[in-house]
């Protein structure tokens, strides 16, 4: 079989790229760093049916996606463009975008730490026994972690901080995290970016719940009434409270003034004689009172029907077929 050139792969890659953008509207965005190609092919199987994962150079991808946007007019993919930095691939899915998020996230593989590393997250080295020998100290020692000899084997007495997230991990580190077995990072596939229909945002959306986006609208519809009310702009959300104030103003001035009008009588009339605002008040208090008794004697009457039912003559015998 004749192998295929370098100008036919490319071909038949960007080819392929206006295939799937074409059949695709969804494409997830993840960074590939430290990710091996066993652990690639296992993602590939897992997500086999509704996403197809795509790897290959930035500038053969963006030129793709250039032409394509050229040829067909579909400028939304070409927001596509600023997120292919960096070592990339492209999930093209019809799936539902936060289930294929999370399917990705269970291909995470352990990885030893090696020199020169930068350090995803802090490593600490937690007290225990290591099992190594007393031979092995020098390697406790250089890195100031304390130890103690016990049954002919180091311990370690304290947890230690070993590396923080963002260093380069030492030789001295690795060494040291190799003879204990620790393999501390782990890697995967990592969403970095979200294109749907053109539009692109951050992964974090889609970890947002039906009470969250209320809360946020909640909180929207707040900010619109309070700019509404301060610069005195009429809109829906702040016609209510409008209202209520405009009344405010227009009872404070019947109350210091003869002008009266139907709402504001009553107020003006308890103001007058606040006993009149006391009785009201014990009149509201009980009708619900009342209410409540009503509910309590309907309980009751239930009750005793119920009980009056139970007793009832079942031919010379009880319930129970005794006489």
């Amino acid at each position: 079989m004749v192998k295929a050139t370098k100008a036919e792969k490319k071909i038949a890659y960007d080819a392929k790229l206006c295939q799937l953008i074409d059949e695709f509207t969804q494409i997830l965005v993840v960074a590939a760093d430290n990710v091996g190609s066993t652990q690639l092919q296992n993602i590939r199987k897992g997500l086999r049916g509704d996403s197809v994962v795509l790897m290959g150079k930035n500038t053969m991808m963006k030129r793709s996606v250039k032409i394509h946007a050229e040829n067909t007019g579909n400028t939304g993919i070409l927001n596509l463009m600023p997120l292919l930095q960096g070592n990339v691939g492209l999930i093209f899915t019809k799936g539902d975008l936060k289930e294929v998020s999370e399917e990705v996230a269970k291909y995470k593989v352990g990885a030893p730490a090696r020199v020169g590393l930068v350090a995803p997250i802090d490593v600490v080295v937690q007290p225990g026994n290591t099992g190594l020998d007393p031979s092995q100290t020098s390697f406790f020692q250089v890195l100031n972690i304390p130890t103690k000899i016990n049954k002919g084997t180091v311990e370690i007495i304290t947890p230690v901080e070993l590396i923080k997230q963002g260093d380069k991990v030492g030789s001295s580190e690795a060494a040291l995290l190799a003879k204990l077995g620790i393999r501390p990072f782990s890697y995967g596939l990592v969403v970095q970016s979200v294109y749907d229909n053109g539009s692109v945002f951050s992964p974090e959306v889609l970890d947002l719940t039906e009470d969250d986006l209320v809360q946020k609208f909640a909180a929207g519809i707040s900010m619109v009434t309070s700019l509404a009310l301060a610069i005195s702009y009429p809109t829906l959300a702040a016609a209510p409270h409008m209202f209520i104030n405009a009344y405010k103003n227009a009872l404070a001035i019947s109350v210091a003034t003869e002008y009266t009008f139907p709402q504001a009588e009553k107020v003006k009339e308890f103001l007058k004689d606040p006993s009149k605002f006391a009785v009201a008040v014990a009149a509201v208090s009980a009708d619900a009172g009342g209410g409540a008794s009503a509910g309590a004697a309907k309980v009751e009457e239930k009750k005793e029907v119920v009980e009056e039912s139970d007793e009832e003559d079942y031919g010379g015998f009880d319930m129970f077929g005794e006489e």
